[in-house]
């Protein structure tokens, strides 16, 4: 289980009195859905049905929700090919007890290892080191809360357009944080998270917070848990290739879990709380300042990293690797500053953060 505070902040940096350049399309991707007519969702009626659909494929995932305890065993594999930490394979297990709470622990065969506990309204953790690595978060992400709650969308610009996914129609919802930007696209924006559900079951198929980076979700065979749905098998790409493959090994009731598992070690307590794994911040911005020539256009690079309690980016990585900037994008966040000051008495926080440079480029 992921508790998560959604960091749904788009800060937009550009010139200060000028026109921003024309962005570029967003490049093609295998998961890309929407490739038709999109719909803006600006009538209560259609923003209600799109969040009503989102919230019913959200509450497939929210195995808390059941009141019954259980236990869940993952295993992963990641073949980030050396740009995120600890390839290889991964196990993970949840026991959760409704009276008790719950239990997690996660294992990496490149030699990470982690046990955290929250019961009674504590949280505590002990392992290699206290910041969870991006593909841990990634995979609990996948499986736990992948979409923000209502109470988290009132404010968004909605759109949605149909599309099909290995042969089944779904509803795909855009969702863009408010704020000044160009006139809507007839694609998806770069800065759109994008969820595609199949209408008809209520489950979550496609999944992708920017472009470039997709969850496709496989619920052959699925594990259940009352009227809980979760996939047995979720493939994260990123730039078109696969870089992990997170399958569900089995979900079993727990009927009642051993008390001395809730209790925290003393390296636990000598800790303090754990690092909360909280949402997922973007920010677009320009890589250089203006004024921009006439008819130029800014082609972006989306940057994907994890910053850590302390404030400091790590893992980061180019989502679009074969872009001539990409490069240089990665460098521009290192230099970034993500300050991440806990206010007293929370828990410390580490969330994703999505970094979109425009490159601006004249016309031709």
């Amino acid at each position: 289980m992921v508790w998560k505070v959604t960091l749904w902040s788009i800060a937009t940096v550009a010139t200060f009195g000028q026109s921003a350049p024309k962005t570029a399309p967003i490049p093609g991707d295998p998961l890309e859905m929407i490739t038709g007519q999109i719909q803006t969702a600006d009538s209560p009626a259609s923003r209600d049905a799109a969040l009503r659909l989102l919230e019913r494929a959200r509450n497939s995932y929210s195995l808390g929700r059941a009141a019954q305890g259980y236990d869940l065993k993952v295993s992963f594999t990641v073949t980030s090919g050396g740009q995120t930490d600890y390839d290889g394979a991964w196990e993970m297990e949840d026991l959760f007890d409704p009276q008790q709470g719950l239990r997690w622990t996660a294992k990496a065969a490149a030699g990470y290892a982690t046990t955290q506990i929250s019961s009674n309204g504590m949280f505590y953790g002990a392992g290699t080191s206290s910041t969870i690595p991006l593909r841990l978060q990634e995979g609990r992400a996948a499986l736990f809360d992948p979409i923000p709650a209502s109470q988290n969308l009132e404010r968004m610009s909605i759109r949605t357009s149909e599309a099909s996914f290995n042969g089944t129609s779904v509803t795909c919802v855009l969702l863009f944080s408010p704020g000044k930007a160009e006139a809507a696209p007839s694609g998806r924006r770069w800065e759109e998270t994008e969820e595609c559900v199949d209408p008809q079951s209520g489950l979550l198929q496609v999944h992708s917070q920017v472009p470039g980076r997709y969850y496709a979700y496989d619920y052959s065979n699925a594990a259940r848990l009352g009227d809980h749905v979760l996939p047995r098998k979720v493939t994260v790409t990123e730039g078109g290739q696969t870089v992990s493959v997170i399958s569900v090994d089995s979900l079993a009731e727990l009927p009642a879990a051993d008390a001395r598992l809730f209790v925290p070690t003393e390296e636990m307590k000598a800790r303090g709380s754990a690092t909360a794994m909280a949402g997922a911040q973007k920010i677009s911005q320009f890589a250089e300042s203006g004024p921009y020539p006439g008819g130029a256009t800014a082609q972006p690079v989306c940057v994907f990293g994890l910053v850590t309690s302390s404030g400091q980016i790590v893992e980061a990585h180019s989502l679009q690797p074969s872009d001539p900037n990409s490069q240089a994008a990665v460098e521009a966040v290192r230099q970034m500053n993500f300050p991440m000051p806990a206010r007293p008495g929370t828990r410390p926080q580490q969330h994703f953060v999505f970094v979109i440079e425009k490159f601006v480029s004249p016309a031709k």
